[in-house]
């Protein structure tokens, strides 16, 4: 009888694929399995993003808020109170659309 027959079957066909040893691996140098070095240092990388976030999440909807009050430095830029409206949103869509694609380059070189 072989070691498959014994195996119990998982409903589709299939053997339970040694589930119960664990996930137990055979390394035959003998060697335990080593862990890959992480470092839980937040950075400045970490820091920059935190920032945009308060930017997008704090700052801004403040900015929108105070739209009304603040037309005449809205007018001496040279837009609307409407296309303010719609501009202030897409300065921390940009600037985290940029933060995203800066820290996958980033991610791809280490």
């Amino acid at each position: 009888m072989s070691e498959d027959e014994n195996r119990p079957e998982t409903g589709d066909g299939s053997t339970d694929g040694g589930a119960a040893d664990g996930g137990y691996v055979h390394r035959p140098s003998g060697e335990p399995p080593q862990q890959a070095a992480t470092s839980d240092d937040f950075g400045w990388e970490g820091w920059v993003l935190v920032g945009m976030i308060v930017v997008g999440f704090l700052l801004i909807p403040i900015a929108i808020l105070a739209l009304p009050a603040a037309q005449g430095f809205v007018r001496s830029l040279g837009l609307t109170l409407r296309a303010a409206y719609l501009a202030l949103p897409l300065v921390p869509a940009f600037l985290l659309g940029g933060l995203a694609v800066w820290s996958a380059l980033r991610s791809r070189r280490t």
